[in-house]
């Protein structure tokens, strides 16, 4: 049988293959690949036009998508139907998001619980990762449309805080929209090799990274060592951006004129008319002293000096930010040997002359700020697929390894391409009350579904003491050592319960079974995530469905006729939707039910306590 050359690193064919580098970005994104000629980095676009594409998707009355600059235009006339910074949903709950929700003009549901948010457009769900995979489907078909080949793998962006949830979404996003995501990348580390920076080996650096965005701000503070970025820590605002710039302007101009606030609000066409002409004056005043714009026969005048009073405060914020981040660090400015400018606000005079004083040195801005992250990410694809034999590729795991969670479903704990050595642990509890043993079986692949994966191992924890469902804290660790030997270990954090396991992780798999295991994952991506949110909407119907019950056997005396009524008959329609292949209309049936419990619930909780207060002086 003939043999198959395939490359360990990105489990790929080795055959001359465009991978591309993608900023998945807030308020912009855009796809950069290394030109096979010139070997440079640079960002695809059309011609004369931006290689920008605005994060914003619309969904039509049909159902019907569109995203980018086409999208942008229905932010003010259909808001409930366009979705924008979609990025700031990844992997949270509603209550992570809850103090902003006034930031957002489409509908966030409110389900009162730990699972992932959701957002409602007409009678459909969508997850933060469908809305990412609409941005991502975009940016490949602009990519494949500009190069005239098929794009199939990626190296995506994300900022240096992301989480394990967010890191996740985020190559699910990217499977759905059919890319084989080699590798999560740090934002401010793919800065940093836009710059040639942790490209050579003896090279020992402390990197400041400051990224002003269009609607966030972040920095983040790296060593680099033998071409391994460390983040050594990092700060930000995730509300404060170059769109407050533009409104800073906008509320200057109202007030000169005399209108209110309420009255740009109820003239939309007028509100984005004078946000436009404010993002033009900020761009004129970064080379000119004074600005002069016309609107509806009005005159409309700023001068630099008046912007750079305007924005003080906010770029004082950022440096309050700086501070925070070098004192996490244990450093002081004059230890920065490099500072990094990421972000189109950063071009803003007062941003650079106020940072280069901060940290007593010159700023590195001669790359485009806009693409510098997505341009650093083609270099890191151009590392993994071998064409830049300058670098050490370090030993990375061929296959995602995870566990089994309710419903069938893999939880990744190390996703693949993770270099080794590598530990990772996370969290789980009870579903049942007095659970005594908790099952871990532990998976390798790249599938939703750990029936379509390899199974490793299993064991029991047993031994959990009995408590209410919730209450137990299990945590899972799996930890790969230089030999890729992986070690699994779940403990009960209350009581100490432990057991561990040692497993090997790459079985031999041949090339043959390999490729084939990261094929399918790409052709089954739609239908596997379907399947995976029609999993998890069912889990967290039962869940609601089972302590709606307690709730009700336990308060029945303090309920109306009527609520106890219209509760059972919202319980039986859920209990039926969740036997059906819908989960938009499971979900829907989870709402109605959580609208008709919020209120009596939070009654009987409000009696509860003042009885509890009672006779208690406070």
């Amino acid at each position: 049988m003939a043999k198959i050359a395939i490359n360990i690193a990105t489990g790929s064919l080795q055959q001359q293959e465009i991978i591309v580098g993608i900023d998945l970005g807030t308020t912009n994104s855009l796809v950069a690949i290394i030109h096979p000629e010139t070997k440079m980095p640079i960002a695809l676009k059309e011609h004369n036009s931006s290689s920008l594409v605005p994060s914003v998707v619309h969904f039509d009355a049909y159902g019907n998508v569109t995203v980018g600059e086409a999208a942008k235009n229905f932010l003010l006339t259909e808001p409930q139907n366009t979705i924008f910074s979609a990025k700031r949903l990844m992997g949270k709950s509603y209550n992570d998001i809850k103090e902003n929700t006034s930031f957002f003009s489409y509908k966030v549901i409110d389900d009162n619980t730990q699972s992932l948010v959701k957002v409602q457009v007409g009678n459909k769900f969508y997850s933060p990762v469908d809305l990412s995979s609409f941005i991502l489907k975009e940016l490949k078909q602009r990519a494949e449309h500009i190069l005239k080949t098929p794009v199939n793998k990626a190296v995506i962006t994300v900022p240096a805080y992301f989480n394990d949830a967010q890191r996740q979404a985020t190559r699910d996003a990217g499977k759905l929209a059919g890319l084989d995501v080699l590798r999560i990348v740090n934002e401010p580390t793919a800065a940093s090799l836009a710059y040639g920076l942790g490209l050579h080996k003896e090279e020992e650096k402390t990197i400041a990274v400051y990224d002003l965005g269009g609607g966030t701000f972040d920095i983040s503070i790296l060593k680099i060592s033998n071409g391994i970025f460390e983040v050594l820590s990092t700060n930000g605002d995730t509300y404060l951006g170059g769109d407050d710039i533009d409104n800073s302007i906008v509320k200057y101009w109202l007030q000169q004129a005399g209108i209110s606030e309420d009255e740009l609000k109820a003239n939309k066409e007028f509100a984005q008319a004078i946000r436009l002409k404010a993002e033009a004056a900020k761009i004129h005043l970064s080379n000119n002293d004074h600005f002069e714009g016309m609107l509806n026969g009005d005159k409309l005048i700023i001068t630099k000096e008046t912007l750079q009073a305007l924005i003080q405060p906010m770029v004082d914020k950022t440096i309050a930010s700086c501070i925070n981040a070098l004192k996490d660090a244990g450093l002081k400015p004059k230890d920065i040997n490099v500072v990094v400018m990421v972000g189109g606000s950063t071009r803003v005079p007062l941003v650079k002359e106020s940072i280069s004083k901060f940290f007593g040195r010159p700023v590195n801005d001669t790359v485009n700020p806009d693409e510098i992250v997505a341009l650093g990410a083609a270099i890191q694809a151009d590392i993994l697929a071998g064409n830049n034999k300058e670098v050490l590729l370090l030993d990375i795991t061929p296959l995602s390894l995870g566990i089994e969670t309710m419903g069938g479903l893999m939880d990744v704990m190390i996703p693949r391409n993770s270099k080794i050595p590598n530990k990772a642990s996370r969290q789980y509890t009870t579903y049942k009350d007095g659970q005594s043993g908790m099952k871990i079986s532990v998976f390798q692949g790249e599938r939703d579904m750990v029936k379509d994966n390899r199974k490793l191992a299993e064991f029991n924890l047993t031994g959990i003491p009995g408590m209410p469902a919730g209450l137990p804290k299990v945590e899972v660790s799996f930890l790969i050592n230089a030999d890729g030997i992986l070690v699994v270990k779940a403990k009960e954090l209350r009581s100490g319960v432990e057991q561990t396991i040692e497993v090997k992780a790459q079985q031999d798999l041949s090339d043959e079974e390999l490729e084939k295991m990261l094929l399918d994952s790409i052709t089954h991506a739609k239908e596997d995530i379907a399947t995976r949110a029609l999993v998890e909407a069912r889990t967290e119907g039962e869940q609601l469905l089972e302590t709606t019950e307690k709730f009700i056997q336990k308060n029945a005396a303090h309920l109306t006729k009527e609520e106890l009524m219209e509760t059972a008959a919202a319980m039986q329609a859920l209990q039926l939707s969740i036997t059906m292949e819908d989960k938009d209309l499971i979900h829907t049936k989870v709402e109605t039910l959580n609208d008709i419990s919020r209120p009596f619930a939070e009654r009987i909780m409000d009696q509860a306590i003042s009885t509890a207060m009672k006779g208690k002086a406070v």
